[in-house]
This record gives structure tokens, C-alpha cells and sequence, in this order.
């Protein structure tokens, strides 16, 4: 398992170092585009859509459209001035009920695992949680996101899940739903027998009971075409291997109590820059198709 970054829980003025791990682990076949004619890939070429000539990878950079055809362009280091405040740190804004989370903001699951020194902290965070049944709400950057975040107890790991923003999700109000049963003409009858046929499928949740059988059904076909096949790599993800001074855990909770939870007067922690990653490290996702002559 890869992490992603290495850094810190922090809540009042307690600081727990940790290391940040993704919990989900996608199956998607990766399907490639073939010439049917010979068998070779298919590339996609990074080419200017004005001259036509393909655009060497030291030349392209980001930019943002506001106007059709006009753009503002964003270098590396504009990112890192854009968002001055993202660091390697897991900031704790507040506690709240789980259950006062709408299930439509869950998006991503990630696990924190303690980094040395950070054992302690971490224990005591994880049993708190579970003992006030609370989630620990926090805003944490990822790569070069800055994200809402949910932190819960699950068994011995404490778990990280992304939350989306409320501007983030859509609305119901456009489509067009159905009323009430009266409304639509559902007699007690039919709810009746749906209620009895719910009763003779309900069971306990066992998620070792389902799986992607579509891919399960393609993946056997497609090995008993092909003896041999690709390798996808997993990306690589850089690692800050510093770790925050130890903390005395008592008088870190004494203070943050007396200050009524806020980490102001906490000492400022700024991230360490990153070395750049070369580009055979991570190359370019996005590149325009040369069009057919």
C-alpha cells in the first residue's frame, strides 16, 4: 500500500504525527485503443489545435478558460501562492454526530496510520471518538485540493473521508417525482405486499456476498484469449519524511481546553516544499488528439 503523504493530526494544540493512506482500491479494467490492423496502441499526441505540430512537454502549461479562447496561465509556482495555507496537516475544526452527516456527502475513504512518536496521541484521539460517538470535521490538502473531511474510528484505524461541499451537489428540485401514494394511486394493499416482499429479502449486511461480476465474466474471457498481458504501474506519490517535535500530550490538552479548543496560540507549522517530480515520474494526463486529416 502506497501513502500519500506523511504529516499531522492536529485539534486545539495537540498534534499527532501520521501517515495517510488511501482505503479504497478501484478494479476498472484498463482497456487500451488498438489498431485493429496491426495491433498497435493507439497514442494519443499533444499538438497545437492552430499549427497542427505536436507541443514538446517543456512547453505546456496549465491554464484556466474565462473567455472562449482566452486563458489565464498558471504556472507551479502560482499554485503554491494561490493556497499559501496547504500544508501536511489534518486540522480539526470541530466535533459532531456522525449520524448529522447526510450520506450524500461521503465521497472518499482514506486510512491514517500513527508515524513514530505519534502512537499515543493517536490511541487517545481514536477512543475518544468512539467513547462520544463524534466524528472529528477537518479540512486537509491533498495533492492540490483542499478538502472537507470527516475522521471516525473504524475497529483500531482511524479513517479519513472525504466529504464533498455543499456546492458540490446537486439538487432534486428539478426533477420531476412522484407524490404521495394517495397521489399516485398506491393502495394499502400494494404497500402491504411490498412491505411483506422487503420482509422476505431483508438480511444481514455481508458485503463478502457481492462482487463486479460483469468484470469477473470479462476478465476470465479475456484470459482465456491471451496468455499474457500488460502491467499497469501505480502512480508514485512523494513522501515527507519529516515528523513534528514531540509534544507533551497532557499539557497540549490542558491548553487547548483553556482556549476553548482554538489553535491559534499553537506554533505555525509551514510545509516543506516538495522536490518537483520529474515528468517520466508522473507524465501529463490531458493532451488533445491530433485530428484526422
Amino acid at each position: 500500500m502506497r501513502p500519500i503523504w506523511k504529516g499531522h493530526i492536529s485539534f486545539g494544540l495537540v498534534s499527532v504525527p501520521v501517515t495517510l493512506y488511501p482505503a479504497e482500491e478501484r478494479t476498472d479494467l484498463q482497456l487500451h485503443m488498438v489498431d485493429s490492423r496491426n495491433h498497435a496502441r493507439v497514442k494519443y499526441e499533444r499538438v497545437n489545435a492552430e499549427t497542427g505540430e505536436e507541443v514538446p512537454w517543456d512547453q505546456i502549461v496549465k491554464g484556466y478558460e474565462y473567455h472562449e479562447g482566452s486563458y489565464v496561465l498558471i504556472g507551479e509556482a502560482d499554485l503554491k501562492k494561490a493556497a499559501p495555507e496547504a500544508t501536511r496537516t489534518v486540522d480539526i475544526e470541530a466535533f459532531v454526530n456522525q449520524a448529522d452527516i447526510d450520506p450524500m456527502y461521503f465521497d472518499k475513504p482514506y486510512f491514517l496510520e500513527p508515524s513514530k512518536g505519534g502512537e499515543k496521541g493517536y490511541a487517545l484521539l481514536r477512543e475518544t471518538l468512539r467513547e462520544t460517538k463524534k466524528v472529528g470535521i477537518a479540512k486537509v490538502v491533498i495533492r492540490t485540493r483542499q478538502y472537507l473531511a470527516a475522521m471516525s474510528p473504524r475497529r483500531q484505524v482511524l479513517m479519513l473521508d472525504l466529504l464533498r461541499y455543499k456546492g458540490e451537489i446537486r439538487s432534486e428540485k428539478d426533477l420531476s417525482l412522484p407524490g404521495t401514494l394517495a397521489e399516485v394511486g398506491v393502495s394499502k394493499a400494494e404497500l402491504k405486499m411490498a412491505h411483506m416482499l422487503v420482509g422476505s429479502m431483508s438480511q444481514k449486511w455481508d458485503p463478502d456476498q457481492y462482487s463486479d461480476r460483469y468484470r469477473d465474466a470479462l476478465m476470465k474471457w479475456i484470459q482465456q484469449k491471451v496468455k499474457a498481458g500488460e502491467i499497469e504501474q501505480a502512480p508514485h506519490f512523494d513522501v515527507d519524511d519529516d515528523a513534528p517535535a514531540p509534544i507533551n500530550l497532557m499539557e497540549a490538552l490542558k491548553k487547548s481546553i483553556a482556549h476553548g479548543g482554538q489553535a491559534e496560540a499553537a506554533p505555525a507549522r509551514t510545509a516543506k516544499p516538495k522536490a518537483a517530480r520529474s515528468r517520466s515520474a508522473r507524465p501529463a494526463r490531458k493532451a488533445s488528439r491530433r485530428k484526422a486529416g
